[in-house]
């Protein structure tokens, strides 16, 4: 009977909702004005956008550029008639189921990458050497009745994916290596990989990718040089590895000195404190900026267009440009936008699981 008194109490205590608004939107004459103006111009601005994206739009194949001209709205048939372009950029039109099921494979891959279950080093492993080798099988071709597609055809959703995969599977075990030099006993192994790492901070990606792609091959022999796509990745990797460097630099740092004396006191070896002490608990300080730095690397891989290798944004492109539906670039950088958003928000929702993960390990 007490209990239900205090809670009576606590609820009659509560201001309503309706008081909580004006108390905060309108506690004034004046700032109640600007709060309903406020409030008129967002849902002007929401009706506007409702009204383009679906109530004028035009949607399905059937209707032409024509139509979409007299509609006044979104004309999303671009996008049913040219998502071809945009997904598979210059992939050979009959081959281009393999770019399809080399997408799913490695969103397949990276699914399986984040099952608790899978979080072994063998399985890990098994799942990433496969996944990769039949990503490459489906996208080069060559064998197995495979018609071969050269690097330079591949492109849209699957070209992303690749580089954004291979970006972080070269750049993220680098990083480590390297923030872990950076912290040697060593001065001259300390400053040397620090001069590196600054260095690479200290350029464009731009630049890198640049260079990687036209400079490199004059510096290297034949032998050495690979196709232009891999030293591109490699490049991006380096300027991966340069900034998640720093971030586990950083996490390295926030972890009590005074575990790695205990440790060094017991006798546990250098790679056993590092392996089983120390990177676990760096990784978890620095896993809301690495899980920033998974998406910036992500949406970096547009800029490999400067370099002439047809992403999806520049697939994107190539869909309105020529023909027709020159008009119609909102919508596919729209439909554009929603792809990399999908991708970008499943990183930030894994990321914020794996903080409350942590957290609850780490009590």
């Amino acid at each position: 009977m007490n209990m239900f008194l205090a809670h009576s109490a606590a609820a009659a205590a509560r201001p309503s909702w309706s008081r909580m608004l004006r108390k905060r939107y309108f506690p004034t004459p004046l700032q109640g004005l600007v709060s309903a103006v406020s409030l008129a111009l967002l849902l002007l601005i929401l009706w506007k956008l409702l009204d383009w994206a679906f109530l004028s739009a035009v949607f399905g194949a059937e209707h032409g550029p024509a139509e979409c001209r007299a509609a006044g709205g979104a004309c999303w048939s671009v996008i049913t008639n040219r998502w071809r372009i945009i997904f598979f950029g210059l992939y050979p039109h009959a081959e281009q189921w393999r770019s399809a099921l080399a997408c799913v494979t490695v969103v397949a891959m990276i699914v399986l990458s984040c099952v608790p279950s899978f979080w072994r080093a063998r399985r890990l492993a098994a799942v990433w050497i496969i996944g990769t080798a039949v990503y490459y099988l489906l996208m080069k071709g060559g064998i197995l009745g495979l018609r071969y597609v050269g690097e330079e055809q591949w492109g849209g959703l699957a070209l992303t994916l690749f580089i954004f995969v291979a970006t972080c599977l070269i750049g993220f075990p680098l990083s480590i290596v390297l923030a872990l030099l950076r912290r040697s006993n060593l001065p001259v192994i300390a400053r040397g990989t620090g001069l590196f790492i600054d260095a690479v901070r200290s350029l464009p990606l731009l630049s890198i990718l640049f260079a990687f792609a036209v400079v490199v091959p004059f510096m290297l022999p034949g032998w050495l040089q690979a196709g232009k796509l891999y030293r591109v990745v490699f490049g991006a990797a380096l300027f991966f590895a340069a900034y998640q460097a720093e971030i586990i630099r950083g996490g390295l740092q926030g972890v009590p000195r005074g575990q790695e004396e205990a440790a060094m006191a017991l006798g546990i070896g250098y790679w056993h404190r590092v392996g089983k002490i120390l990177l676990p608990q760096a990784m978890r300080n620095a896993l809301p900026a690495t899980i920033n730095q998974f998406v910036i690397g992500f949406k970096e891989t547009s800029l490999v267009i400067v370099v002439g290798f047809f992403e999806i944004l520049a697939s994107g492109n190539a869909a309105y440009g020529t023909g027709e539906w020159t008009f119609a670039y909102r919508e596919v950088y729209a439909f554009i936008a929603l792809i990399y958003f999908v991708f970008t928000y499943s990183l930030s929702r894994y990321g914020a699981y794996l903080e409350r993960r942590m957290a609850i390990g780490s009590r």
